[in-house]
């Protein structure tokens, strides 16, 4: 899952959907983390970790690796994160309306508030996401990705960011492979994400995570 799955999956307590968003600028044991994020942050950063671990293996997450080309087949995982990602944003409205807590039902409102609640972290904010946050707030990456010719976009970004060539040309044009199997991904997608929302669940109850207004 990318960003946007991350966060939705944060649940209700903000905090939670922050750490879920920015999860993967957080390197190393969460014990250790630097730059003095809140402990409910922390928390929602370790929720993306184990929602990371459950996809690896679940069943529906496998089956859209298996859709992937094998030529592309070894960033898959990359591929997959934000086709879901994709079906998310466009099937916002429903997906909200069955979140725990009371999301925003546009997804305009509630990727803005992702965003300034990143941007208040102010120096606790990881570097590597503070240097892309403006650009992200004004492009809004994450209501696009509603759009499949901006997750071919995303990906072709994400391919000049590798120093293997081989994994460059693996990711660049990859976009193209979501609209081959549309409606098996989607499928997939939709058989992922009801089970990603009980483990979260399951998570929170867990920890006994507190609840929250929505923002």
């Amino acid at each position: 899952m990318n960003f946007l799955a991350h966060a939705y999956l944060g649940g209700e307590v903000a905090e939670h959907r922050l750490g879920g968003f920015l999860g993967d600028f957080v390197k190393g044991p969460l014990d250790n983390a630097p730059g003095g994020l809140p402990a409910e942050v922390l928390a929602g950063v370790e929720l993306h970790r184990r929602l990371d671990s459950f996809a690896e293996t679940h069943p529906a997450f496998c089956r859209s690796r298996e859709r992937i080309s094998p030529a592309r087949r070894r960033v898959a995982g990359i591929m997959v994160d934000l086709f879901y990602d994709h079906f998310l944003a466009r099937d916002w409205a429903e997906w909200s309306a069955l979140a725990a807590g009371d999301l925003p039902r546009g997804l305009a409102q509630f990727s803005a508030g992702l965003y300034a609640q990143a941007e208040a972290l102010g120096p606790a904010l990881p570097q590597r996401l503070a240097a892309i946050l403006p650009r992200m707030r004004g492009d809004d990456w994450l209501a696009s990705y509603r759009e499949p010719e901006i997750i071919a976009l995303a990906l072709d970004r994400m391919a000049q960011r590798f120093t293997r060539p081989s994994a460059r040309m693996a990711l660049c044009g990859a976009g193209a492979e979501l609209l081959q199997d549309y409606a098996g991904f989607a499928a997939d997608c939709r058989a992922f994400l009801p089970d990603a929302q009980a483990f979260a669940r399951r998570w929170r109850q867990a920890r006994g995570a507190p609840s929250a207004p929505p923002y």
